[in-house]
């Protein structure tokens, strides 16, 4: 090696360094929020206004990518940045013809020009444009390079890079492009302005047939489909971009305001249907009423789908706001928890008789939606029906304060008025929540009485589910709601649901769930304004059994039946059981001056071994309380023992281990429940 070469290499090298190429000059790119298999849910335009998405060529349509190189620049994997033949080819052609013919520029020249853009077409600029290229190829690979300029390439007013052009264009990620598709976006680069096709449709088409014919000619692809491309239409205008989940997007963004990409666990094909679902049901119900819907899977906690309105853009129906974390007054949806509990505590089974005549809860006065009252109705007919005073007779009996708890449990707190404390008024409305905390308080009863935590992203911490109702209650509520007549028109899906209507016709509410989804709709209007005939069954139910079918998720069977959960005729319940009072007059009962019972054996929560390993019945547990009134009767997962027992100990003969629940009630109406395990 010379001293010359030796002193030219180093004076290219010091040049290099002190002049290096502004690499970093890409611009800011678009925020991305994507579903949880990568597909885009919504973008946002970079902060100069461009939309500028991030390529990877993995990720694109091979067939694009070999087109490219074969239309821009055929020698660009075996080039160090400078194409000789290309660039010799162009100037014999500007000499012959006068004027530029064909350009020399490679792929790293276009990227020079896009980091570094100047307006002078000179031979001096084209001169600095090779030296930048140089330069990038030593410091980039080939794929890097592609990926740079791919997401810098011009396709016409704000948009840059393949990605935004291909999803303005057609509606669609660059991963599986047509043949027609494939050569506009190789040709709109090249005169991004004049070759617009919702502007100038005619010279796009002209531009991409030009470059199927060369592919053609070049043996990129067959001559007979370029005859079948070329009959194939320019998009006619430029669609807008993804827009899925818009609320819940803003809220992540603004949460990160640095991340370029927020991946989340929904489905976008989940949250496309049930959007288009939410649009159609607030188109029917008329101006100013929006529709908010919420699907988890109640096994994970992971958040399907959620839609904030019917329309994020849609001022008629104030589209900005987030309906499905508003707090407003739930209804009658509550209603499931509370007979829950009065199940778990032994007080009622589903053909206990209950009544729904007027009554005076402690100067608290409910009356049935239709102020019409029914009678004697069992317990199941009460539910179905969602009849106020019967809730309410319930919820005095196993008390506001334990319903307050079990929704604590779900992570589910009420709102209510200030300074007010919380009274039987909230089962059927009395305080306010939002969808999702109504979801997710649903996830119990869809998953055997454990509630999950909503999750919507993987960086989400993920916490156990926490029991908030026995197996055994949870399975007899499903079972009850599961048989609620389908609105009109709607086929029976296999789900159970609960409607509500909050006071003033301003919230319609349904909630359905199957064995591992649960749906939530809340349909009204987003200033807190009156719909006169807005229910629940006639307005969001019916939005419900639309969305569940439409989801694309299927219907998952119920759990199958727990230990211990039986569904009694009439004749089978014990006496106490075929009709249920919450009261017990003196003469009937005395004052009660004792205590309330209480399971003392088996304790909360113990392991017990009945020799059930050893023989499947030979199980015998003791079982004792101190306090209360005899007599007592005893329920062993909700099954009433044969006999009632004067005396505070008595015995049962398990049918299986694993789990169980036992409840005792004196005759003053008092419970005690413990849980435990059986081996």
């Amino acid at each position: 090696m010379t001293a010359a070469t030796i002193a030219g290499a180093f004076t290219l090298h010091h040049l290099d360094q002190a002049y290096p190429p502004p690499l970093e000059n890409t611009g800011a790119l678009s925020q991305e929020v994507v579903d949880r298999k990568g597909a885009l849910l919504r973008v946002y335009a970079a902060p100069d206004g461009r939309w500028r998405l991030k390529a990877e060529i993995e990720q694109l349509d091979p067939q694009f990518i070999k087109m490219l190189v074969a239309y821009e620049d055929r020698r660009f994997w075996s080039h160090s940045g400078v194409d000789p033949i290309a660039l010799a080819r162009a100037a014999m052609q500007l000499v012959l013809n006068g004027r530029v013919v064909s350009g020399g520029s490679t792929l790293s020249m276009q990227l020079a020009r896009l980091i570094e853009p100047r307006e002078e077409r000179s031979f001096s600029a084209k001169f600095r444009q090779i030296a930048r290229a140089l330069q990038i190829e030593w410091r980039l690979s080939k794929r890097e390079i592609l990926n740079r300029y791919l997401t810098l390439a011009p396709y016409g007013g704000n948009l840059e890079g393949v990605r935004a052009a291909s999803l303005a264009w057609f509606g669609k990620e660059p991963q599986k492009l047509t043949l027609s598709e494939a050569a506009l976006l190789v040709a709109l680069p090249q005169s991004p302005e004049a070759r617009r096709p919702d502007r100038h449709p005619d010279t796009a088409k002209s531009a991409r047939d030009r470059v199927l014919a060369r592919m053609a000619k070049a043996g990129i692809i067959a001559e007979g489909e370029v005859e079948r491309a070329s009959r194939g239409k320019v998009a006619a205008q430029r669609l807008p971009m993804p827009a899925f989940a818009a609320h819940l997007a803003d809220t992540v963004i603004r949460a990160t305001p640095g991340e370029l990409r927020r991946p989340l666990l929904l489905d976008r094909g989940v949250q496309a249907a049930l959007e288009e679902v939410a649009r159609e049901g607030a188109r029917r119900l008329g101006r100013k009423v929006s529709v908010a819907m919420v699907m988890a899977d109640a096994r994970t906690g992971d958040v399907l789908a959620r839609v904030g309105s019917a329309g994020y853009f849609d001022s008629s129906r104030a589209g900005w706001i987030d309906m499905s974390v508003a707090e407003r007054s739930p209804g009658s949806t509550l209603k499931p928890f509370i007979y829950a509990l009065a199940i778990e505590d032994g007080l009622v089974m589903q053909e206990t008789m209950i009544e729904d005549r007027p009554g005076n809860f402690h100067g608290y006065r409910p009356r049935n939606f239709d102020m019409e009252y029914q009678g004697d109705v069992t317990v199941r007919q009460a539910l179905q029906m969602s009849l106020n005073v019967p809730a309410i007779r319930l919820l005095d009996a196993v008390g506001t304060a334990r319903l307050i708890s079990r929704l604590k449990r779900a992570g589910v707190q009420l709102a209510l008025p200030k300074g007010q404390a919380p009274g039987l008024a909230i089962g059927l409305g009395g305080a306010g929540l939002t969808l999702e905390k109504l979801v997710q308080a649903y996830t119990a009863l869809a998953n055997r009485g454990e509630a999950r935590m909503l999750r919507y992203s993987t960086e989400d911490e993920e916490t156990a589910s926490t029991e908030v109702l026995t197996p055994a209650a949870a399975w007899q509520i499903a079972d009850m709601l599961s048989g609620v007549v389908p609105p009109q028109g709607a086929p029976r899906l296999g789900i159970a649901y609960k409607t509500g209507t909050s006071y003033g016709y301003r919230d319609a509410w349904a909630v359905g769930y199957d064995g591992r989804h649960v749906l939530g709709v809340w349909v009204g209007r987003p200033d807190g304004g009156s719909v006169p005939g807005l229910t629940g069954y006639l307005a969001a139910a019916p939005i419900l059994f639309e969305a569940f079918s439409r989801s694309g998720v299927g219907i998952t069977p119920f759990p199958p039946r727990p230990a211990g959960a039986v569904r009694l005729t009439a004749a089978e319940l014990p006496m106490p059981l075929r009709r249920f009072s919450s009261t017990f007059s003196a003469a009937q009962t005395g004052a009660p001056t004792e205590p309330a019972p209480e399971i003392v054996f088996p304790p909360e929560g113990a392991r017990i071994d009945v020799g059930l390993s050893e023989n499947r019945n030979a199980g015998i547990l003791a079982l004792k309380i101190i306090g209360g009134r005899a007599p007592f009767r005893w329920l062993a997962n909700g099954k009433p023992l044969a006999e009632t027992f004067r005396r505070r100990t008595a015995s049962w003969a398990p049918d299986g281990g694993g789990a169980s629940t036992l409840t005792v009630i004196d005759a003053a109406g008092r419970t005690a429940s413990v849980s435990v395990f059986l081996e």
